[in-house]
């Protein structure tokens, strides 16, 4: 089965996607799935033969998820996969924004000729910076990335103030105990000196970083942003640092608007730019196509429901189906065996280990895609 590359890709795929029954390359012809990274797919021409889509990375703004799920195509995203890279990346930004680092190394480079120990003694002082010891630090957003920066601030002697809305009790309870958890953001805006932005972009979250949501924030407050580029409204945020109401803003997702502005740092989306988070999301990629090509498995999937049936019986064949939630009845009539299903908004996905019901299946309206696996 071939498997089509957009983008370069960790080898580790290979170990998952063993040359037995798979052929990874940036040529085929006539993939069943692909991998992606940053490659645009809005505008691509999906092959017909694609059942599945895997992303190694969490953000997905670059695959049109509704167009994929029309066509019954399951995307996949890895996420947490690059957590730890994306939190050290951050706890870097806390100590660029508080102690001037990045302007203090620009001026040294520019002290060629002269006496340069006696002009960094004389001039250093134009660089103070302060220590976030003891500094309250926002989390807006406590995924596998947001819980990680917690930790690694607590470690180092901060306070953490945490919001996130979908925080279930179970992940809530995998946070350290000294994390305070606010259901308002205003109550975290207003008690933090440092605020980290841990949120995807959905119509909700695009923009919340305004000049209403910098008016509640602490005089001299320093906004990271690792997450999204449209978290801003980037002229709101240059005219809060250009005033003092913000001290520095450090993004990871530059622009035009925001390079060469003081008091912004600009960092070239390094966000997950390691070797090991690099490998960590394709292995993540390649195990969820395997697992659905080979299972009707679905995990971490952005638009499919998702559903883990286990391991298909020896000697049975697997049906899986995509289809409208209203459709579920009457495809359930026609599906013959044990069967488990899993609804996600409109739609509904049904796995039935038995015989093989396809032909019937497909006939059913509301059914978008039905596969058998043997």
């Amino acid at each position: 089965m071939e498997i089509l590359k957009l983008n370069a890709i960790s080898p580790l795929v290979g170990d998952i996607l063993t040359a037995d029954n798979y052929s990874v390359s940036d040529s085929a012809a006539a993939p069943i799935a692909i991998l992606v990274r940053s490659a645009n797919m809005h505008e691509y021409a999906l092959p017909e033969s694609v059942i599945a889509v895997a992303r190694a990375g969490a953000g997905v703004n670059n695959i049109p998820l509704d167009k994929m799920l029309d066509m019954g195509v399951c995307v996949f995203n890895t996420p947490g996969a690059n957590a730890n890279a994306v939190k050290e990346l951050v706890i870097g930004a806390l100590i660029i924004a508080s102690r001037k680092i990045v302007r203090g190394i620009n001026w040294v480079q520019s002290l060629g000729g002269e006496d340069v120990a006696k002009a960094v003694e004389k001039g250093k002082k134009a660089f103070v910076g302060r220590e976030i010891l003891g500094k309250t630090l926002g989390i807006v957003g406590l995924g596998a990335i947001g819980r990680l920066v917690s930790d690694a601030a607590l470690s180092l002697g901060m306070n953490v103030v945490g919001y996130d809305p979908y925080l279930s009790p179970a992940l809530a309870q995998k946070l350290d105990g000294r994390v305070k958890t606010v259901s308002d953001l205003d109550a975290l805006y207003a008690a933090s000196d440092y605020i980290t932005l841990h949120v995807p972009s959905t119509p909700q979250t695009k923009g919340c970083i305004n000049k209403d949501s910098i008016a509640k924030m602490k005089d001299g407050a320093v906004i990271i942003n690792c997450a999204r580029g449209d978290l801003f409204i980037d002229d709101d945020v240059i005219e809060a640092v250009k005033s003092g109401k913000l001290d520095r803003v450090v993004t990871d997702l530059p622009n035009n608007k925001l390079i060469g502005v003081e008091g912004i740092i600009t960092i070239p989306h390094l966000g997950a730019s390691t070797p090991e988070a690099e490998d960590n999301c394709a292995v993540m990629a390649a195990k969820e196509l395997k697992d659905y090509i080979e299972q009707g498995v679905v995990v971490n999937s952005v638009n499919f429901p998702c559903l883990n049936p286990g391991a298909k019986p020896a000697g049975k064949v697997r049906i899986t189906a995509l289809v409208k939630a209203d459709a579920l009845p009457a495809a359930l009539k026609v599906v013959s065996g044990e069967s488990k299903t899993a609804t996600r908004g409109e739609y509904a996905y049904i796995v039935a280990d038995g015989e093989d019901c396809s032909a019937a299946l497909e006939k059913v309206k509301g059914v978008i895609k039905v596969r058998v696996i043997k």
